[in-house]
């Protein structure tokens, strides 16, 4: 599936285990697999089992069992990067760009001054921390991200 992605399907059962660096994330719908791969993994290599994950990578899990309930939300990332940018005062909007809204290249610095004042804007990591939320858990925004990008090699930063 992905290079740090893996997946072992027995009949109905399906665990998946997701390798960030030095963790791992197993996700299952049958506990005796579960047990049974940790075990795998236990005999295998040093490890230690932290229980219900709650937080990874930026993303928080939420989960109700007794409504087969899981959620992910980035809240917690989302604030971070919103202050990160100097935007924590700022009004939330439903959506970030609306129906009506133009952008064109006659927006984007046109000479050595403007390129200069932008320089200090951070356009690109604004769009990039962006990026993440959207392919993680916020795909509502991914049309406003990718029309920002569109204006990333124009927005007077040097690459």
């Amino acid at each position: 599936m992905d290079q740090c992605i893996y997946h072992k399907v027995s009949r109905s059962k399906i665990c998946f285990l997701v390798l960030y660096v030095d963790d791992i994330l197993l996700a299952t719908n049958d506990w005796g697999l579960l047990h049974k791969v940790k075990k795998f993994l236990s005999k295998n290599f040093d490890m230690k089992d932290m229980g219900d994950a709650s937080y990874v990578i930026g993303i928080n899990i939420h989960r109700d069992r007794s409504q087969g309930i899981l959620g992910l939300s980035q809240e917690t990332y989302i604030n971070k990067i919103v202050k990160r940018f100097w935007m924590k005062y700022c009004s939330p909007s439903v959506a970030p760009i609306v129906k009506g809204d133009r952008f064109n290249l006659n927006q984007c610095p046109k000479n050595d001054f403007e390129m200069e004042q932008m320089k200090s804007i951070p356009y690109a990591s604004v769009v990039g921390s962006l990026m993440y939320a959207q392919v993680c858990t916020r795909p509502d925004i991914a049309f406003a991200v990718g029309t920002l990008g569109r204006y990333q090699s124009n927005s007077g930063i040097d690459h």
